[in-house]
């Protein structure tokens, strides 16, 4: 018994006499001591660069969200500004003079095929001129400038071409991102704020509240989506000028969005109800409020971050469907859907392919939002 109590003692003395160090002297102790300090947030970054897909990703989307904020700068056209004279006209031909230039290009008339051709002429080009004067705007929506990234002196600089009215497919398509990116962000903000509330209210209420809640989700889960857009956007009053029709619109993308996402905060929900951080907040009293803004909620946010980040580009989507048909943002408002009508006409798409410029502008997002919210989920899931 003594024996073994020294051997103990010795043994406990020599590793508190290796393993303490004087302060500051960063002993084993102390290293040691630094060993798994990583937090949560740490490790959901640490696992997203892990994604080069998703990395990039996230660098496009910024770019053209940035690209959106400075609209204006980055138009070297005024967008509404309508010019007969450059009906579908194909993009500028580029040459080096001394800098960039654009090729001097002149309108003609078919007289044998009645059809508008147009003729460049590289011989006298036109220097690009940056940081140039033109048409004026407001950047950010109230500082008045007349300052652009590039234009030209005399003439136009079309980079996608123009469309049927000869506005500058390159200017319309930078500020339709405006519409199409942001009513996508904030629909599915609206949705989630919707989705996570109710889901768990639905999930922690349980009985007369969670039957109510979830038969209204069945139902509108039920009616096929387009239809049910459709028909909410038919119903709006003609007269709703841009701004008034893209908040509505942005209220019916998200009216329908937010049932898949309630649903999963319930199970969710429920789920950590029968936790025992959460009987022990019962326990000790805990209102119910605040059991669910302290313990359910933080413990679903990573779910209800990559499932919003996944239904995006389904609201960008609708948006550019519903916007397409006619039924959506309308003209004068400027939005990916609406530059698209032009190429719903088989027609004018074999003669002009550049009007569907804008609709790559639309895969290239939605495929940067869907790698981008694959990202996230990996990032926050707790067991890859």
């Amino acid at each position: 018994m003594t024996a073994t109590a020294q051997i103990s003692g010795a043994g406990l003395d020599e590793g508190t006499s290796q393993g303490t160090g004087a302060p500051g002297t960063g002993g084993p102790a102390a290293q040691d001591s630094k060993i798994g300090e990583v937090s949560q947030r740490s490790l959901m970054v640490r696992r997203f660069k892990r994604s080069k897909l998703a990395v990039a990703s996230l660098v496009i989307l910024i770019l053209m969200y940035l690209g959106a904020l400075f609209a204006g700068f980055l138009s070297p056209s005024d967008p509404a500004a309508v010019n007969q004279e450059f009906k579908y006209a194909a993009p500028s031909s580029w040459t080096w003079s001394g800098g960039p230039a654009v090729c001097r290009t002149t309108q003609e008339i078919d007289p044998i095929n009645i059809s508008t051709t147009y003729v460049t002429n590289c011989d006298d080009p036109i220097q690009l001129q940056f940081f140039s004067r033109g048409y004026e705007y407001e950047l950010f929506g109230f500082i008045p400038t007349d300052r652009h990234l590039f234009t030209v002196p005399e003439g136009r600089v079309l980079v996608f071409g123009a469309d049927g009215n000869g506005r500058d497919l390159f200017s319309r398509t930078i500020h339709g991102a405006q519409v199409s990116l942001t009513i996508g962000l904030l629909g599915v903000i609206v949705a989630t704020v919707l989705g996570s509330v109710l889901g768990t209210i639905s999930g922690y209420a349980g009985g007369a509240t969670d039957t109510v809640i979830q038969r209204v989700i069945e139902v509108i889960m039920s009616v096929p989506t387009i239809p049910l857009w459709a028909t909410m956007a038919a119903v709006m009053p003609q007269d709703l000028s841009v701004t008034q029709r893209y908040f509505v619109m942005t209220m019916i993308l998200s009216l329908v969005a937010w049932t898949g996402l309630a649903r999963q905060v319930r199970g969710k929900v429920m789920g950590y109800a029968s936790a025992d951080y959460v009987a022990a907040a019962r326990s000790a009293n805990a209102s119910g409020f605040r059991i669910v803004t302290t313990h359910l909620l933080p413990n679903a946010a990573s779910h209800i971050v990559a499932v919003s980040m996944l239904a995006i580009p389904a609201t960008i989507l609708a948006e550019t469907a519903l916007s397409f048909l006619g039924i959506g943002m309308l003209d004068p408002a400027i939005s990916w859907g609406v530059l698209l009508q032009d190429a719903s006409r088989i027609d004018v798409l074999q003669q002009y392919p550049w009007v569907l410029i804008p609709g790559v502008a639309v895969v290239l997002a939605i495929t940067c939002f869907q790698l981008l919210g694959d990202g996230v989920r990996d990032a926050v899931d707790p067991y890859s």
